[in-house]
């Protein structure tokens, strides 16, 4: 999705955006303030993670096979082992219970927009009924 397509017509600056990739812009800019705000010191600007102590999130298998899953340990954390891209990893993560659901969906829409990666916008529905499928530890 590109919103940044601007025109310039009878003198004025106009987006050629729908509102909806408004939207997605929206959240994918502030889900990157709040990745690099809450995330980024373990799982790296890059999303690459730290060796075998924090897993990547770019490319992540576990994101993508374990959705409603990641949303819950984002704001409740999870300890015990986990698998991503083969490699298993047992540290635990502290989860972020302050953030919202509309901040977990900008930082997933972030999380699964960044990278080389393309998925669609992360929606507050999406993070709010996860959430009540999750149980906190």
């Amino acid at each position: 999705m590109n919103c940044l397509q601007w025109v310039v017509a009878s003198g004025l600056l106009m987006c050629c955006c729908t509102s909806k990739d408004m939207k997605f812009q929206q959240y994918f800019a502030q889900g990157q303030n709040l990745y690099e705000t809450h995330c980024s010191n373990c799982h790296q600007k890059n999303g690459q993670g730290l060796g075998r102590l924090y897993p990547p999130l770019a490319g992540s298998d576990y994101l993508k096979n374990n959705f409603e899953a990641s949303i819950c340990l984002m704001k409740y954390g999870t300890s015990g082992e986990i698998s991503v891209k083969g490699i298993q990893f047992n540290k635990p993560m502290p989860g972020v219970p302050s953030l919202t659901e509309l901040e977990l969906a900008e930082i997933l829409t972030y999380i699964t927009n960044a990278w080389g990666e393309e998925h669609e916008m992360i929606t507050l529905e999406q993070t709010s009924q996860a959430l009540k499928n999750c149980t906190p530890p």
